[in-house]
């Protein structure tokens, strides 16, 4: 292979490359970033489609994160693609854990209940074997759901706003850079063809 490493990395490089990247974690960032405003889409629609993802991450129901803001962006005429990296930006192993306890816990002062103690507490694990759903829905579903509300409107609403003109900002630069190149390819033609 062409550039393939002269000494292989073991098994522990390996895993340690993928926990903790060595040019660390900024690098992914940009790319993302780049990746998002170079969309071929409008302003509005990169904006829409990822905060669309913001926003469907604030939910519980995380086996169908994807298909619900590929739903939402449809629906509001939002980028399908930018949607997808909204929910890989805002709902992964990381940030999954930190969102269920904000939003039970938000979802426990807006239902005005107390989440400290339920009495004798839930099998979980039990009730999913049965799939009894409707015994999860009430202690555990509805005030993550309800308490999602309220970060998912504010997050969707910055997100967005902080998207549209990153990459409009982004899209009217480079148009400027493109026409200034034209620009001067067509004063070296005249150049040339005068001479």
């Amino acid at each position: 292979m062409l550039f393939r490493r002269r000494k292989p990395l073991t098994f522990s490089e390996k895993l340690r490359e993928h926990l903790w990247p060595r040019k660390g974690f900024v690098r992914s960032f940009q790319y993302f970033g780049k990746r998002l405003v170079r969309l071929a889409a409008s302003p509005h629609s990169v904006a829409a489609g990822f905060a669309a993802g913001i926003v469907v991450s604030w939910t519980p129901f995380i086996g169908v994160h994807f298909v619900m803001a590929i739903i939402i962006a449809y629906l509001i005429g939002g980028n399908v693609i930018a949607s997808a990296l909204g929910c890989l930006a805002a709902g992964n192993p990381i940030t999954y854990p930190f969102i269920w306890a904000f939003t039970w816990e938000i979802g426990h002062l807006i239902l005005a209940r107390d989440s400290g103690g339920q009495g004798g507490g839930i099998d979980l694990p039990a009730l999913w074997h049965k799939g009894d759903l409707l015994q999860i829905w009430d202690p555990v579903l509805k005030p993550m759901l309800i308490g999602g509300i309220p970060p998912a409107i504010v997050s969707g609403v910055i997100v967005y706003a902080l998207t549209y003109y990153g990459v409009k900002t982004f899209k009217t630069r480079r148009k400027e850079r493109l026409m200034e190149r034209a620009r001067e390819r067509l004063a070296l033609a005249e150049n040339a063809s005068s001479v």
